[in-house]
């Protein structure tokens, strides 16, 4: 019978970070962590005495300034155009880097716009006869992420966040009239407070707490670590994920409620777990970050994770241009090439006339998940 639906319940996994790069603002700026390198060609000069001109550090290395050593130190004087040039090494800030964040009195936003989908069939074996027993489940989103950071000190920032999503569901049977419904609106939302506690030539290292909130579905804390290995212009990091669930209710999964052409309470609900109020999801892997030229970056992670009632195992890549220090573009893609919710068989329970029942079993075949998106960063 067709129904017109709204949704019963709707549990997403949203992992707590950077991201992309993640999904928390991975905003890190380190002096050490900058250790990739690009040439640009600037001028400087032979002092020929005590009171020469010499060259005086500034912020921009294509406009240098000077002062006379021999009088006053902080008094800045123009170059004397008649030198000889050298090269000069100017390190660049890479904002989509997984260790970014921003030093003291700096600010990061990363604006995030993403598509995902991810669907399963559905075989249904009712304790009682059915009219229908297969389906495909179906979701397609569309989502604008915010992520504001703020330097406190050097190591130490806050963090603010806000998702904005569009969804479409829909349980697409084999024989009677499809299932769908809408729904769209500021979902997510949280803060945290991100701490880089190491940072040499060699390593570096931070962690990020978090605390998350899914309208109308669960709250989340999340702690986040991160460690990595600098070698010539890559950064070779693991991953380390952990968050504490706390849902509404005692029970969470997909499905959909609402009334038929009399007025009458309809719905179905795949349940993950019936016995949840609080869970514990936890995730770790691999990732890799590479300058490939002056203006361009390559970020390869491989995670594998246990989200309570199935495990998946996904990899993400991204490809970003960063002209200059203030602004970058990063686009990725993410997709799950492993996942135990394949052949898992969950219970599924039905109303008709607003009683709910247990209704019999739902094996779950052909899981695909994956998602495309791009980030514009500025640093400021």
């Amino acid at each position: 019978m067709k129904t017109v639906l709204s949704m019963l319940a709707l549990f997403a996994v949203m992992l707590p970070a950077y991201g992309a790069n993640n999904n928390y603002a991975r905003n890190v700026k380190t002096t050490n962590y900058e250790k990739y390198e690009t040439r640009t060609r600037t001028r400087t000069y032979k002092p020929a005495s005590a009171n020469t001109a010499v060259p005086y550090r500034t912020n921009n290395a294509n406009q240098p300034y000077y002062y006379n050593r021999g009088t006053n130190p902080n008094r800045a004087y123009a170059a004397d155009r008649s030198s000889d040039t050298r090269m000069r090494v100017k390190r660049k800030y890479y904002l989509a880097h997984p260790f970014f964040q921003p030093t003291e009195g700096k600010f990061g936003l990363i604006s995030d716009l993403s598509y995902g989908t991810s669907s399963y069939d559905i075989t249904f074996n009712p304790v009682n006869p059915m009219s229908d027993t297969s389906a495909k489940w179906d979701m397609k989103q569309f989502a604008i992420k915010e992520d504001l950071s703020f330097g406190i000190t050097d190591r130490v920032g806050i963090v603010l966040m806000a998702r904005y999503d569009s969804s479409k569901y829909e349980l697409d049977w084999s024989a009677s009239p499809d299932d769908k419904m809408d729904d769209s609106g500021l979902n997510i939302y949280g803060a945290g407070l991100q701490w880089r506690f190491v940072d040499t030539d060699e390593w570096i290292a931070m962690a990020s707490g978090f605390y998350q909130r899914q309208k109308g579905v669960a709250n989340e804390a999340a702690l986040d670590l991160k460690v990595g290995y600098k070698i010539a212009k890559s950064t070779i990091y693991g991953i380390a994920r952990g968050w504490l669930v706390d849902f509404d209710e005692d029970y969470y999964g997909n499905g959909m409620v609402g009334t038929d052409s009399n007025g009458n309470t309809e719905g179905i609900f795949i349940a993950y777990d019936m016995d949840a109020k609080s869970t514990f999801f936890v995730e770790g892997g691999l990732g890799v970050f590479s300058v490939l030229g002056e203006d361009w970056t390559l970020n390869l992670e491989g995670i594998f994770g246990h989200y309570d009632w199935h495990n998946q195992a996904y990899i993400k890549g991204a490809f970003g241009w960063q002209p200059n220090d203030w602004f970058a573009l990063d686009l990725y893609g993410k997709f799950s090439f492993y996942d135990t919710a394949e052949d898992k068989k969950l219970d599924f329970y039905g109303t008709s006339g607003g009683n709910w029942g247990y209704v019999g079993t739902a094996k779950l075949d052909n899981y695909t998940e994956w998602s495309v998106g791009g980030q514009v960063i500025f640093y400021f």
